[in-house]
């Protein structure tokens, strides 16, 4: 079963549609069955509101399930209602991208291009605490708290079932100086010691690469359970964007092997790298 209570609500909203979809019934339909409104049904099937045990009750026997199906979906209901280690910093990480944390942790594969900034998995304190300083209007203490959570965030990649990580980071986010030449040295050394674990692969992606798939930055996780499918994640100033389906991922995968082809091997990246850490020695 997935860890977070994040990938426990999206895996309860995915069985619950899937349910219905065999039963070739409409939100409607099963709402009106179950005296509930056809959004009532709709919003569990989208994990935008909480679903309590007793729902899945009524609506397993409504189905017809299994016992064996139906306490296993009143687990996932149960076991959504935790509260991840990222939610107890209140404003310092906003609600959209609580969902988006609750993910990424339990991804087994993750496939980032990042064109502005250095990716947040590889960030030093200090860089991260610059950039959340010139963004949105937060105070200081949601500002330590947001940096805070995004270190704690990096222990994924050296856990021991670490996610097949795989970057691709434009040269100009790694050359584009926040803070002073110090900070970024210690950035690039920070990039540098991220690329070289074991799950993680890093390109760079060269000012003299010539033409490459025109996105901007996005995220794709891949998911162990065979049910719980791939997604692409986009965020912005203040919303986020989440992409499931299958023309979305198949889009965006093709993307992200266009910019692949066009980045430098990992061999490559890491003497660039090399290159960029000792201009900002000078």
């Amino acid at each position: 079963m997935a860890g977070s209570p994040t990938a426990r609500r999206r895996r309860l909203s995915i069985e619950l549609k899937k349910l219905r979809e065999t039963s070739t019934l409409t939100c409607a339909q099963v709402g009106a069955a179950l005296d509930w409104s056809g959004s009532k049904v709709n919003r569990m099937e989208t994990g935008s509101g909480r679903i309590q045990p007793s729902d899945i009750d009524a609506l397993c026997r409504f189905y017809g399930t299994s016992d064996e199906l139906r306490e296993f979906l009143k687990s996932l209901a149960r076991q959504a209602k935790v509260r991840g280690w990222w939610q107890v910093h209140g404003a310092g990480v906003p609600e959209w991208f609580n969902i988006y944390i609750g993910l990424e942790q339990d991804a087994s594969t993750f496939r980032q291009y990042q064109c502005e900034v250095v990716p947040g998995l590889m960030q030093t304190e200090v860089y991260a605490s610059e950039l959340h300083k010139s963004g949105a209007h937060m105070s200081a203490e949601d500002i330590t708290k947001a940096v805070q959570v995004r270190m704690e965030r990096q222990a994924m990649l050296r856990r021991p079932d670490a996610p097949d990580a795989w970057f691709i980071v434009n040269e100009g986010a790694l050359r584009h100086v926040i803070g002073d030449h110090t900070l970024m040295r210690e950035q690039m050394e920070r990039v540098r010691e991220t690329a070289d674990l074991p799950t993680v692969t890093l390109q760079v992606l060269p000012f003299d690469s010539g033409t490459y798939p025109a996105t901007g930055s996005f995220t794709m996780l891949g998911f162990p359970a065979p049910e719980d499918p791939d997604l692409v994640y986009r965020d912005g100033i203040t919303d986020a964007m989440y992409l499931e389906g299958e023309h979305h991922v198949r889009e965006y995968t093709r993307a992200f092997d266009g910019l692949r082809a066009a980045a430098l091997s990992p061999q490559r990246s890491a003497l660039l790298i090399e290159s960029i850490l000792k201009d900002y020695a000078r």
